[in-house]
């Protein structure tokens, strides 16, 4: 165990702990690390609001990092402490970031393409385009173009009325009859 008094290790003695694991890959070093930030970077995490269990995770992802970072700590920067206690909240805040940003789902059906249409549904949607089409030309160009900026263009009939200058009954009975007129259209092509 550090040296400790009052509470606290001493600063240089965690120091040459840190450099001891960067340098020789001391075993014992980092148990004595471990054991003396462990507990503490656990609270620390806790007080930043990661639950019990998210709380360890991060002190056991950190420690790793202090394992294999160990080398680049430099005690003329930063105090193990603040080394150690950096990467615990650089972990916490990657958490966050991961929690905001779910993980990938190749199978989300978000990001699945939507199926092929078979062959049939084709056919029948060009069959039915070709029937509304002989069926508008048999409306008079005025209905055909109403119908054209309400249901091509998805105009309000408020806007029609407007562009067309025509009162906005007007253009709802006119709407109404050419809907009349393809129906029956439509009826006799089949």
């Amino acid at each position: 165990m550090p040296k400790v008094s009052n509470g606290k290790a001493d600063p240089g003695y965690l120091a040459d702990l840190l450099v001891s694991v960067g340098r020789d890959r001391d075993r014992i070093a980092f148990a004595e690390l471990f054991s003396y930030f462990g507990p503490r970077v656990k609270a620390y995490l806790m007080r930043q609001g990661a639950g019990e269990a998210q709380a360890e995770e991060l002190v056991q992802e950190a420690m790793i990092m202090v394992w294999r970072r160990a080398e680049s700590f430099d005690m003329s920067k930063s105090g193990a402490s603040t080394w150690i206690f950096t990467i615990a909240r650089n972990k916490r805040i990657d958490a966050l970031r991961r929690e905001k940003r779910p993980e990938y789902d190749p199978d989300d059906p978000a990001l699945v393409p939507a199926a092929a249409e078979d062959a049939d549904s084709l056919v029948e949607a060009a069959q039915q385009s070709e029937r509304l089409s002989v069926a508008m030309k048999s409306l008079s160009s005025e209905q055909a173009e109403l119908i054209r900026m309400a249901y091509f263009e998805d105009k309000a009939h408020g806007a029609i009325a407007e562009e067309t200058e025509l009162p906005l009954g007007t253009v709802k009975s006119r709407l109404r009859l050419a809907l009349g007129h393809l129906r029956k259209a439509l009826k006799e092509y089949q």
